[in-house]
């Protein structure tokens, strides 16, 4: 029986607003159900599967060519938790180059080296740094490397900002071949308003949110532990979160190409929520003055 084509997944987001620890979580999820999982760190700081391979050191794909000589796909990973394969883009030496070109070079060798035909994964997830997307960034999305596209974004503006201009991206080159959008994961939110606004955003570009990651201590604890929360707290309800979203992710979402708001409605968009959010504020400070 021929092996199922495995999917390839881009996960983006703002830097800073938990898009590694989500993919490595769900990484650990997805290994814990059964699944063969190889998670690719496509980060200039390279430490999006630190938590998946407890700390052990793992040389950059970058670094590992820098001085020409071949390396092997034992060289550039790391077998982590429930059997994930780590591997880690690097980037170009500080100040030298383009961060996002590091990608390319990455997924270029590990193509020549056959590791998705030695490895015979079922889901490979790129995590990938959303604040720009240059055409470095922009590859995986670009070229046909990955089927579907997830957003992790909290209801932060510039967190939404960011993934309004990866829709950009989504909408430029998925006519054309590249990657669809799978939906937005609304990451620690803490206000109560904070998934109606993600929804809001989510509904006007014509996509949806698949899961919300409410703030928790035992997210920082576990990774204070050097580990998932799958591994570090799998009794948690966040362990519980990421095991249903990983679920949800494998047996997959629909895919659309996403409408971004213009400028100018963004920026309308986000003026019409802050009213509503003082609307509210004062309204229960009203309330309680009164009582």
């Amino acid at each position: 029986m021929a092996q199922k084509k495995p999917q390839h997944i881009a996960i983006y987001g703002k830097g800073g607003i938990g898009k590694s620890t989500t993919t490595s979580n769900l990484s650990a999820a997805l290994a814990e159900a059964g699944y063969r999982v190889i998670q690719i760190g496509c980060d200039p700081k390279s430490d999006s599967t630190n938590t998946l391979r407890g700390g052990n050191y793992l040389p950059t794909v970058l670094d590992s060519t820098r001085n020409g000589e071949r390396v092997k796909i034992e060289d550039i990973s790391v077998v982590g938790f429930k059997g994930v394969v780590c591997i880690e883009a690097g980037g170009p030496v500080p100040g030298v180059g383009c961060a996002g070109r590091g990608i390319n070079a990455a997924v270029s060798l590990l193509q020549e080296l056959r590791l998705f035909d030695e490895y015979r994964p079922d889901i490979v997830l790129y995590d990938v740094l959303g604040d720009v997307v240059c055409g470095g960034f922009a590859v995986p999305i670009r070229e046909g490397i990955t089927d579907k596209v997830y957003v992790v974004s909290s209801s932060d503006f510039m967190a939404i900002y960011a993934a309004n201009n990866l829709f950009r991206a989504i909408s430029k080159y998925a006519p054309s071949g590249g990657a669809l959008l799978a939906g937005i994961i609304a990451n620690g939110l803490i206000n109560p308003y904070a998934s109606s606004l993600v929804d809001d955003f989510a509904q006007r570009t014509s996509t949806r949110t698949v899961e919300y990651i409410p703030r928790s201590p035992v997210v920082a604890q576990s990774e204070l532990y050097g580990q998932t929360v799958i591994e570090a707290s799998p009794t948690s309800a966040h362990a519980e979160i990421y095991r249903r979203l990983a679920r949800a992710i494998a047996e997959g979402h629909p895919l659309t190409i996403p409408t971004p708001l213009s400028v100018v409605e963004l920026k309308d968009w986000a003026r019409a929520w802050g009213d509503r959010i003082l609307q509210q504020e004062t309204g229960v400070v009203a309330v309680q003055e009164a009582i």
